[in-house]
């Protein structure tokens, strides 16, 4: 889903590197706001953390290896991984209304280390000499890679975070989403229709943000 113009090692290593420090960042957001409104399961875990080890403990498949696979058998244009923070379910259904920013908290997250990004792709300026390369290369991997993370969990669809946003606000569609989270192989067919729609959702938007920048990105999503 994610490719680079021109490929290479040190592409690749970056890539799994700021998958890794996203998820980690996405996942202690959802942990933090959870400890917050009262919820101790993810604290008592150890994942209200930046420190990447306890959400590798929870979920080391999702966090390096299918990252790791993924990579390897797309020649390094693609990145996929995934992490979880537990939150106790009876907490949830008791105050719906915070479970639902647990839920925001994490594409949230995703947005700000983008436009954290963002910010640093447009004070380091334009390409014209070999100072700041490397910076630009991260930042704009940060960019991409947040980007889409934030707009992948926004999907109003369970696992995802935005079904547990929605959820949370609207009773109706809480009661939809506990029956269908009980179907089998909901979840994988839920993420199999995600990932099939989601170049048509990301590629305008990341098209608009890559054209406020002073220079573009040679990425796309395909």
């Amino acid at each position: 889903m994610i490719a680079a113009a021109n490929f290479d090692v040190t592409a690749a290593v970056i890539l799994f590197i700021v998958l890794l420090i996203s998820n980690t960042v996405h996942e202690a957001a959802h942990a933090l706001f959870a400890k917050l409104g009262g919820d101790l399961t993810a604290y008592k875990g150890g994942q209200v953390s930046l420190n990447p080890l306890p959400h590798i403990r929870r979920e080391p498949f999702g966090m390096v290896l299918l990252p790791l696979i993924t990579i390897v058998s797309s020649g390094g244009t693609m990145c996929l991984g995934y992490a979880s923070a537990p939150i106790d379910p009876v907490w949830a259904f008791h105050h719906p209304k915070r479970a639902a920013l647990v839920s925001a908290a994490g594409p949230l997250s995703n947005l700000v280390l983008a436009a954290i990004a963002f910010s640093v792709l447009q004070y380091v300026g334009r390409p014209e000499s070999s100072e700041g390369d490397a910076v630009r290369r991260i930042a704009g991997v940060f960019l991409m890679l947040n980007l889409l993370l934030a707009v992948l969990n926004l999907f109003p669809l369970p696992p995802l975070d935005g079904s547990g946003v929605l959820g949370g606000l609207v009773k109706p569609v809480r009661v939809l989403y506990d029956n269908l989270a009980r179907l089998p192989m909901f979840p994988i067919a839920v993420l199999v229709l995600v990932m099939y729609v989601m170049p048509t959702v990301i590629n305008p938007i990341w098209n608009v943000v890559n054209g406020w920048l002073d220079y573009r990105l040679p990425y796309h999503f395909g």
